[in-house]
């Protein structure tokens, strides 16, 4: 396997996250406090938390909690779940397992570096563009044309990080179909399912309608509690989630067991906390739209379908990064610049951040960033 190089966006992240004053890059929506999760749950669920030992547990997750995920899907049972420690260890051992050296995958980008450098590092890769003259939708098309006879595996993400988009249904459609015609796996990265705002319409999980649908979600982004760690994989084919169980005793063995227990309490809640994180997003969006249209002259606005994240255009002289790198070390407010998007597949924008508006300081920070915009204009 080839070395996997510098996880760009995470090497951001990581210089910047913890040290800004406001974090306008986030890809989550507001996170619960541990005592706010709990006031969420019955008097059975608390008090198995409390008395909770602190042993291994079982490596395809807690019965329980299985179930629990499981419901969440049309016709999942709780066979068909194997939790993971975050969804990026649900990605890597996928395509471990799904991916040999003679295969061939498809994946889209932009998108979150990992989707591209895993199976790079395994196989041949083809990426497919979404490009912002179509509204970052998928050129079916341009998939179908990709597709040859050792293709194993079409890699996608909606809604998408970073744009928000979200697939239109015919084009679903027709990729489930060319799926299907050709017996390719399909790798569904749902992680921002359910999350956006009032009236969001989501596709159908990928699991839910193709049998070789393999659906990717967490308890970091709608739910606001990245600091689980709890991620899965739901997939109707038991033979393949035994193998990525098996391949998951080289990396993480097994999950937290109070982080199965409080995701548990999360996902009983599920309606109460997504209601709340609706209402948030809402709100956040208005301000959003108001900053983009005072101040028009400098970005390049569009909504987003989905998710709590977008992908402006900068349009300043200086060029985004000099943008974002003077904004995080002058007035300490963290943007993304495209350049942790890039590809070694396709063109990737080069003058575009990633914002995130699913917190409650964003608000705060918006204010502060038009402060900094008439400071230094």
């Amino acid at each position: 396997m080839t070395t996997l190089p510098d996880f760009q966006l995470e090497t951001y992240f990581s210089r910047w996250e913890f040290s800004v004053r406001y974090n306008l890059a986030a890809s989550d929506a507001q996170s619960l406090t541990v005592s706010a999760l709990l006031d969420l749950a019955d008097d059975r669920d608390r008090a198995a938390f409390g008395s909770l030992p602190l042993s291994y547990t079982q490596t395809y997750g807690a019965p329980e909690l299985r179930e629990a995920i499981a419901s969440t899907y049309e016709g999942r049972q709780a066979a068909d779940i194997l939790c993971f420690a975050g969804g990026e260890e649900a990605l890597y051992i996928a395509m471990r397992v799904l991916l040999e050296p003679t295969d061939h995958a498809i994946v889209v980008t932009p998108n979150y570096q990992s989707a591209e450098t895993i199976p790079a590092a395994i196989c041949d890769v083809t990426g497919v563009a979404l490009r912002p003259g179509d509204h970052w939708s998928l050129d079916i098309d341009e998939i179908r044309a990709a597709v040859r006879p050792n293709t194993r595996l079409i890699a996608i993400n909606f809604p998408h990080n970073p744009t928000g988009k979200i697939l239109e249904q015919d084009r679903f459609d027709a990729l489930i179909a060319l799926c299907r015609k050709h017996g390719i796996w399909l790798l569904s990265d749902e992680v921002n399912r359910p999350l956006g705002a009032t009236g969001t319409v989501h596709l159908p999980q990928a699991t839910d309608v193709y049998e070789l649908g393999i659906s990717i979600g967490v308890m970091s982004k709608a739910y606001g509690l990245p600091g689980l760690r709890i991620g899965w994989i739901a997939c109707a084919d038991h033979e393949l989630l035994q193998r990525m169980e098996r391949y998951k005793h080289y990396t993480s063995i097994c999950n937290s067991g109070p982080s199965e227990q409080l995701a548990l309490i999360a996902l009983k809640a599920r309606d109460a906390i997504l209601d709340r994180q609706r209402l948030l997003l809402d709100r956040n969006l208005e301000r959003v739209d108001a900053f983009f249209r005072e101040w028009s002259e400098r970005f390049e606005w569009r909504r987003p379908d989905g998710g709590c994240i977008a992908f402006p255009r900068y349009l300043g002289p200086e060029g985004v990064e000099v943008f974002a790198k003077r904004l995080v070390e002058e007035a300490g407010i963290l943007l993304l610049p495209s350049s942790n998007y890039q590809s070694t597949l396709t063109a990737t924008p080069d003058d575009r951040f990633r914002i995130g508006f699913g917190r409650n300081e964003t608000g705060d920070a918006l204010t502060e960033l038009s402060e900094y915009l008439r400071r230094t204009s």
